[in-house]
């Protein structure tokens, strides 16, 4: 089982271009701080509308490796800002799925 994290974010009026480009300059960044993103992409509901999966072990590895990556230099003086002012709001989600489950996002959500 992983603990899947969903965050959907609504975005402000005419940002969907400035976000996805300064998500373009996190994703790696995320990554590389060793977070799994399963997937990123548009809603399919709405045009400002994004989401953003990622995968833990547990809700202990969530904590740690998003407080590490937050807290850090190259979060902060990187991509942060640009991402923050295009967000009008967002909302997080954790549920439990089987890894089956969590690669078959993965799969269906390729860029």
């Amino acid at each position: 089982m992983k603990l899947i994290e969903v965050r959907s974010y609504r975005l402000k009026p005419d940002c969907a271009d400035r976000f996805v480009a300064a998500v373009r300059v996190a994703l790696p960044l995320v990554r590389a701080s060793g977070m799994d993103v399963v997937a990123f992409g548009r809603s399919d509901h709405e045009e400002e509308s994004f989401f953003l999966i990622r995968a833990f072990d547990s809700r202990e590895q969530l904590v740690a490796q998003q407080d590490a990556f937050y807290g850090s230099a190259i979060w902060r003086e990187g991509p942060r800002q640009k991402l923050v002012d295009c967000l009008d709001t967002y909302l997080n989600t954790l549920l439990w799925l089987p890894e089956e489950a969590v690669e078959a996002l993965r799969a269906n959500h390729q860029p």
